[in-house]
């Protein structure tokens, strides 16, 4: 594996692979098992596999969030060497913003908005939206990977593509979840015992919320069923919503397309999000 800290480095070692497909995963690092099936993803799909690892800062609305989130480089560059990553790229903050950088890439709508946009800030996805970019341009992959955990950003960055024409498949993967159904987070290693089971009603929710859905009930009530499960775990959701997967607008009577139940909460100090689709 090589690991490589420049955009001058990044593109001297992508080189000699031009020919053949080139598969991506971008992370903040902390790896888990979820960005491992990232990776064994594009492993099956690709010639070669690039690992970016960067916290980036453009999309931390709170500064004691990104200082409290988990750096594990020297785990990170073993798991990534085990799953047969062959190019580590690890920038700075100054290489991917240096001195006198200006630019923004952002989208706007409902689809930046609404849920983590709102609750996280406008400057949020903006953030995503210009690393995303940058790192697109930088590798130049056949196609990147992303977890459905994330659904918000997921489709921002089928859109953010979309619109700029950047010739590259975004593949999405399922959320990849714990034995008992906690979905797969750097931020997990945050949670104390007593908020590790009391996160547990997340996936509960949604999973009753299903339920409901497939009962033929109205949003309002696939969001009640929910919310009564939140409830009993005592967790208060910052948001709790079924929404129209294509544009993430919330939808208040029976879904009628592909529609995503998502849910944010506060459990304990720390910030979880999970989703499941409905339809």
């Amino acid at each position: 594996m090589i690991v490589v800290n420049t955009v001058s480095a990044l593109r001297h070692a992508l080189a000699p692979h031009r020919t053949g497909s080139i598969g991506f995963v971008p992370t903040m690092g902390a790896l888990h098992q979820g960005h491992l099936e990232l990776l064994r993803r594009a492993g099956q799909d690709n010639d070669v596999v690039v690992l970016s690892v960067f916290v980036n800062p453009a999309q931390f609305n709170d500064p004691a969030d990104l200082a409290a989130y988990p750096r594990t480089d020297a785990q990170d560059r073993a798991h990534a060497e085990n799953a047969g990553v062959e190019i580590y790229f690890a920038p700075t903050v100054d290489e991917v913003y240096p001195t006198g950088f200006s630019a923004t890439v952002s989208l706007a709508g409902p689809i930046v908005e609404t849920f983590e946009g709102a609750h996280r800030g406008s400057g949020h996805f903006h953030g995503v939206t210009t690393v995303v970019t940058k790192l697109l341009m930088m590798i130049r992959p056949d196609r990147a990977y992303f977890g459905q955990k994330d659904a918000q950003q997921l489709r921002v960055v089928q859109a953010l593509v979309a619109d700029l024409d950047i010739e590259v498949q975004i593949v999405d993967v399922p959320t990849v979840r714990e034995s008992d159904g906690l979905a797969m987070s750097s931020r997990n290693v945050r949670l104390t015992p007593d908020d590790r089971s009391m996160a547990l009603g997340l996936n509960q929710a949604l999973q009753t919320g299903r339920a409901a859905f497939e009962l033929g009930e109205s949003a309002e009530a696939i969001v009640a069923s929910a919310a009564t499960v939140l409830d009993h775990y005592s967790i208060t959701a910052e948001y709790l919503a079924v929404v129209d997967g294509a544009d993430f607008r919330q939808v208040v009577d029976v879904p009628s397309r592909r529609a995503v139940l998502v849910v944010a909460a506060l459990v304990g100090r720390t910030r979880l999000i999970d989703n499941i689709v409905l339809q």
